[in-house]
């Protein structure tokens, strides 16, 4: 795929993004139409493989589905998110750790997988990544901020102080 290929997909797919972020787009067809407005002319197949890059979902919106981005259905599902891993932390004992810029979460054995899970589908999103074992996750972080943001909220998630207590 040469240079100018690449970069009309990705202002394409930019453009799919805030299509489906502004109006109620209902079907891949409606989505080819919209962007052929915009100038784009494409193929269903394409406007596919773009929903697909995307990972674009459909969810209820009323009587009707629509399609939404990872970052809309985070936030549609953040509340939900939390609210499972505030249960999860609830019945499970979890200590937090530290090294550099990687927390270091310690449960039961055999939890780390369901741990790792809630955090990924909760509102904590300031992580690079997220890594499990079976008693152990590692929650990776860019810089400093983000983690200590991040720590708080999982704190309060846990029902503790923002803040150890030293």
């Amino acid at each position: 795929m040469s240079v100018s290929t690449l970069s009309a997909k990705r202002i394409r797919q930019q453009l799919i993004l805030e299509l489906v972020s502004k109006r109620g787009v209902h079907s891949q067809e409606e989505l080819a139409d919209l962007l052929a407005q915009h100038g784009y002319h494409v193929t269903q197949a394409t406007v596919s493989r773009d929903v697909a890059e995307l990972r674009l979902v459909k969810v209820p919106k009323g009587q009707e589905h629509v399609y939404v981005g990872p970052d809309e259905l985070a936030l549609r599902d953040a509340p939900a998110g939390d609210e499972r891993l505030r249960r999860l932390l609830d019945t499970m004992p979890v200590t937090l750790g530290r090294s550099g810029l990687t927390l270091v979460l310690h449960g039961p054995v055999g939890t780390a997988q369901a741990l790792a899970r809630s955090i990924d589908q909760s509102s904590l999103q300031e992580q690079e990544g997220t890594l499990a074992g079976d008693d152990t996750v590692l929650v990776l972080f860019r810089d400093e901020d983000l983690l200590g943001r991040w720590q708080t909220r999982f704190r309060t998630l846990q029902g503790l102080p923002a803040e150890p207590e030293r």
